[in-house]
């Protein structure tokens, strides 16, 4: 199962009216003549995306533009309908489950991030709508081992191929049967494994699991803040299973001039996959708010705010 569908599963499908109720910020002030407009920005119901929110919204502001805000506006069945309807201007979200809600999980999401953008760009144009460049950053099905654990030294999935059948894999209990879990790890790498431990998607089960020993190996989301503690190996998925869930800010094309383009897409450059997991990190362990998070990101990496 693809991470979007993963990720759909912790976030509640919520009804339109939360447009109306969500919470709403400016982060611009008030209108002026010096602003070159207005941009609402919107995120999905959980922090990494309230954080990414901030990080595009905040260079949009630095930019010169006036934002504002609807942080934790619902799921996707919410957040991009508010798109197409003009209700928001902008969202960060992942490429390859974008496509996927849009095609009605029609299988054309591919690892290739630039590839997966271009084609949800023909499903998005007729829409008055578009997906700029994608960012490194990746929050996408991964698997995890204990660094001090016996398998702690190997770096890709590929190396697990001679000890697989000495392995117990960990992960939410339809992972056997995912093109994307268990299922694939065994098509794309012949990994064949000696058990498998149904647990929860990336959850604090899975982790606790690997902590003790009760599996081998778990499925832990690439961007997980668990990996800032330096106790697990993220390892590569060197032959391509997953889809490209890289980060990718999506915007009503009317909105999206080239200056406000510009400064997105050069965002999207700098961000990676340590960046989330660092920002999460700050978020789900030390309880900065996602505003603060989001503008030391910016004034590091050379941003006006």
């Amino acid at each position: 199962m693809a991470s979007w569908a993963y990720r759909a599963l912790l976030s509640s499908v919520l009804g339109l009216s939360l447009i109306a109720s969500a919470c709403g910020s400016s982060g611009g002030g008030s209108p002026s003549t010096s602003s070159k407009g207005t941009i609402n920005v919107a995120g999905f119901n959980f922090a990494e995306s309230s954080i990414l929110a901030n990080v595009y919204g905040g260079a949009l502001k630095g930019a010169g533009y006036t934002v504002n805000y609807k942080l934790n506006l619902g799921s996707r069945e919410v957040v991009e309908p508010a798109l197409e309807k003009g209700d928001i201007d902008l969202y960060p979200g992942y490429a390859a489950t974008e496509l996927e809600f849009l095609n009605k999980g029609k299988g054309e999401a591919t690892p290739d991030a630039a590839a997966t953008v271009a084609k949800l760009n023909t499903y998005l144009e007729p829409k008055g709508l578009k997906a700029l460049n994608p960012s490194p950053a990746t929050d996408e099905n991964a698997f995890a081992v204990l660094k001090s654990g016996k398998y702690g030294t190997n770096k890709t999935l590929s190396e697990l191929v001679p000890v697989a059948p000495q392995m117990t894999l960990g992960g939410p209990p339809e992972c056997p049967n995912r093109p994307f879990c268990q299922a694939g790890l065994q098509r794309v790498y012949g990994l064949n494994f000696k058990a498998f431990k149904p647990l929860d998607a990336g959850g604090p089960l899975t982790k606790a699991a690997l902590d003790k020993g009760d599996i081998d190996i778990g499925l832990v989301f690439s961007s997980d803040s668990a990996y800032s503690t330096g106790k697990y190996v993220q390892l590569q998925d060197d032959k391509h299973l997953q889809n490209a869930d890289n980060i990718v800010p999506l915007g009503r094309s009317k909105v999206l001039t080239g200056d406000a383009t510009t400064t997105l897409n050069n965002v999207s450059t700098k961000l990676t996959t340590d960046d989330l997991i660092q920002m999460n990190k700050k978020a789900d362990v030390d309880k900065a708010d996602p505003d603060q998070i989001a503008a030391t990101w910016l004034k590091d990496h050379g941003f006006k705010t």
